[in-house]
């Protein structure tokens, strides 16, 4: 029987949730504010939460709610309250790391399944099954697993246990995120949701007794990136991952934008549904508006990542900068008589190069003629920030977004 893998998107607020399902993830996960393992999105109130559940479960989608820090003394005494919140929200799943939150999500909501995080570190089969034996639904497999490792542990675990792995988004240098460097040299705990993401700052050499004379490292006499990660991007070979017994395919990015949530669910929905068209084609072969729609965000040089081997990670960045090529400037709220409602999200021009992105992946290139304030007077350019304007456009559903060519950004 053919295994339809689920599209599992990261929603770091309600904006971000409501905008991964409509993109295409059949789940989210995402996080209330304490015990995720991102600080910086805005996460979930309680009371948010369960406004994402209604409207993901209305949707037919999931919820999974991310409890994968490794929580202090202290934070092990408000777990059983945090919970009975999420459980009373009605949370799907919960992701955990530690074996104490593991064990009071047991005890205190043992209706709801239980992930094991990436944060575990589970890369070999028996730590799969030693999970599966203590009462975890799914593992979260380890980044650094190659797809030879993944279909080995499929094969020797039961088959009840469903495996989750990553296919898109930012990597860590540290094995399973297990990182100490931005705790030493920040003061900010990786482990605790506060990474300062120092991989990703310049380093250069120098020995001790020498102050100040430095080394390049590598062939960059200017410095180097050395601990700085590529993004991982697998929809090139989903097929792949799929076929290794993959069953949920896991984006990353839940401190990303909205835009950025709804353009690369939209890529993987449309990769994951090529695939499964037709799936035992060994020839498969992604349509390049996939891979277009995946540079139509912000990101690093993409990289297949441990997929296939160690040696194939191997990585030469010289720079931490995202490449950038198109700007997130509106989105669509409503359409008529061909008249697209708009709200500024960043500032355009008429004459610039434009497109607009669909929920159902369409990409269209836009050239209006006109731009409206909300006054209805004509004007060059888009209003101030979060302002309404019109512009004629062929049809467009609710909650497209408008984006613009960098390069027209300064005239």
């Amino acid at each position: 029987m053919l295994q339809i893998p689920e599209l599992l998107a990261p929603a770091g607020d309600l904006e971000r949730l409501r905008y991964a399902i409509n993109y295409g993830a059949d789940a989210v996960y995402c996080s209330l504010p304490e015990f995720g393992m991102r600080s910086a999105p805005a996460n979930f109130t309680p009371e948010q939460l369960a406004e994402g559940v209604i409207y993901a479960h209305a949707r037919g989608r999931k919820v999974y709610l991310t409890m994968n820090t490794l929580p202090t003394n202290e934070e092990a005494d408000r777990l059983p309250e945090a919970i009975k919140a999420a459980a009373a929200a009605g949370v799907d799943a919960f992701i955990v790391a530690d074996l104490g939150v593991l064990e009071a999500c047991k005890q205190f909501a043992p209706e709801i399944d239980v992930h094991m995080s990436t944060q575990t570190g589970i890369t070999n089969w028996a730590a799969a099954r030693a999970a599966y034996n203590m009462g975890a639904k799914r593992v979260v497999l380890a980044r650094e697993m190659s797809l030879q490792d993944i279909a080995t542990l499929r094969d020797k675990t039961p088959p009840e246990l469903e495996i989750e792995a990553f296919v898109h988004g930012a990597m860590c240098m540290s094995i399973s995120g297990r990182c100490l460097l931005s705790n030493y040299m920040a003061g900010r705990d990786a482990n605790r949701g506060q990474c300062a993401q120092p991989c990703r700052w310049k380093y250069y050499l120098s020995e001790e007794t020498r102050p100040g004379q430095l080394y390049e490292i590598g062939e960059n006499e200017n410095g180097s990136y050395i601990l700085n990660a590529n993004d991982l991007c697998t929809a090139p070979f989903i097929d792949l991952i799929c076929k290794a017994g993959v069953d949920s395919l896991k984006i990353e990015g839940r401190a990303k934008t909205f835009y950025y949530v709804a353009s690369v669910t939209a890529a993987y929905r449309k990769a994951l549904d090529q695939y499964l068209a037709d799936p035992f084609n060994d020839n498969f072969e992604l349509s390049d508006d996939v891979l277009a729609e995946l540079t139509r965000t912000s990101h690093r040089h993409y990289s297949p990542g441990f997929y296939f081997g160690r040696e194939q990670a191997r990585q030469a960045t010289d720079s931490a900068t995202y490449i950038r090529e198109w700007e997130f400037v509106g989105t669509v709220e409503s359409w008529e008589n061909g008249v697209a409602s708009c709200q500024q999200r960043g500032k355009w021009s008429l004459g610039d190069t434009l497109e607009v992105l669909c929920p159902d992946g369409r990409s269209i290139p836009l050239h209006p003629e006109w731009i409206k304030n909300e006054a209805g007077e004509s004007v060059e350019s888009t209003p101030h920030a979060m302002e309404k304007y019109t512009i004629p456009t062929p049809e467009l559903p609710p909650m497209s977004l408008l984006r613009r060519k960098v390069e027209t950004l300064d005239k």
